[in-house]
């Protein structure tokens, strides 16, 4: 509601009761004294009632000026009959006349900008936490807005961004988000056989593609067999024209001095994540619970080779076919899946069944 519109609904309201007063006053007039001043006695008991129950009542803005307007036609030293102090009519009294000789008042300084140019502005600042006023403010020149330094301030400011300098810390999420393209996590998951042997696995994945690259399995990971298999990985990243900058791993002592040289060697720097963070490596976390839920937690895992087999057909399928949420859809690996131009014909659709129809994919025949 505008101040226009409240400021009308005030003047019905008071309209409204000084109109019902004047009446209850006429038909006052014409009663006989002594009823009146009886009714006065009792009006007064109540109030001092009401007055013991509720000590602070509740009043309408109509019930202010209703009382400072009855105040001016009362002598001071009656005005204990209201239940308010005097200084309290007082103010209500010179509310009232402010308002009556209230002029519209011209907005002085600049004019305010845009909601969508105070978007855009916010957008810049949050999209580069590294830019200042100045930065953002040439950013808009190039647009075509003209914006001052100290606007592009007080719309950061009121949506609670800090100024540039404090704005650089980013989060894990923020930072996993803007390196994707270079990043490259690994974990290790197990997997217990039909014997109850446990099985470990080892598997790196690409954050910008989410392409999975499954490294080796083993009974007993030692830091011998974790470096032979970085070496291995290495080279097929590097084939798949992947540039590593980081490497995010856990603080697992698997992972020694000379695993961590492999991936130096590469131009890689090793980022370890917190203690007790899985989110830290969500990503990788993530793939572990998508191959558990959709692979070996419904397979009966005989030994190494078996597991070897499922694995490298899992990985295929999740490269090539497998739908991801975080690519619009799309499989990890745009190589070996094309996305056809055409709708397929419905008639000519066939299934594919993974690893003994466990998993199925539909292809145009």
């Amino acid at each position: 509601m505008s101040q226009f519109d409240r400021f009308r609904s005030e003047l019905w309201s008071f309209t409204y009761l000084a109109v019902r007063r004047s009446l209850s006053l006429v038909v006052l007039a014409l009663r006989r004294s002594g009823s009146k001043e009886i009714e006065i006695l009792v009006l007064r008991h109540e109030l001092e009632i009401l007055r013991r129950n509720q000590p602070r009542p509740c009043l309408q803005p109509a019930d202010r000026a209703w009382l400072a307007t009855l105040s001016r036609l009362l002598a001071r030293e009656r005005w204990s009959a209201f239940g308010v102090r005097p200084e309290t009519l007082l103010r209500w009294h010179r509310r009232l006349v402010a308002r009556h000789w209230t002029y519209p008042q011209r907005q002085l300084g600049r004019p305010p900008i845009a909601d969508e140019l105070a978007a855009l502005i916010v957008r810049m600042a949050t999209d580069n936490p590294a830019w200042g006023y100045q930065r953002i403010r040439g950013e808009l020149l190039h647009l075509g807005h003209r914006v001052a330094a100290s606007t592009i301030a007080r719309v950061l400011k009121t949506h609670g961004i800090k100024p540039a300098p404090r704005r650089t810390s980013a989060t894990w999420r923020q930072f996993l988000r803007q390196q994707a393209a270079g990043i490259v996590a690994c974990d290790f998951f197990s997997v217990d056989t039909i014997s109850l042997r446990r099985l470990y696995v080892l598997f790196f994945i690409h954050h910008g593609s989410r392409r999975v690259f499954f490294a080796g399995i083993t009974t007993s990971p030692t830091r011998d067999w974790v470096t032979q298999v970085a070496r291995n990985v290495t080279a097929e990243l590097r084939d798949a024209g992947i540039a590593v900058k980081y490497l995010l791993r856990d603080r697992d002592d698997k992972f020694g001095p000379g695993f961590d040289a492999v991936w130096e060697g590469e131009g890689a720097s090793i980022v370890r994540s917190p203690v007790r963070a899985p989110n830290a490596n969500a990503v990788a976390e993530r793939w572990i619970r998508t191959v558990r839920s959709e692979c070996t937690d419904r397979l009966l895992i005989l030994n190494e080779r078996h597991l070897g087999r499922v694995l490298v057909r899992y990985v295929r399928h999740y490269d090539g076919h497998r739908p991801h949420r975080a690519l619009g859809l799309r499989p990890p690996d745009p190589l070996i899946a094309r996305i056809p131009s055409a709708p397929a014909e419905l008639a000519s659709i066939c299934r594919r069944e993974i690893l003994g129809a466990l998993i199925n994919e539909y292809h145009a025949a």
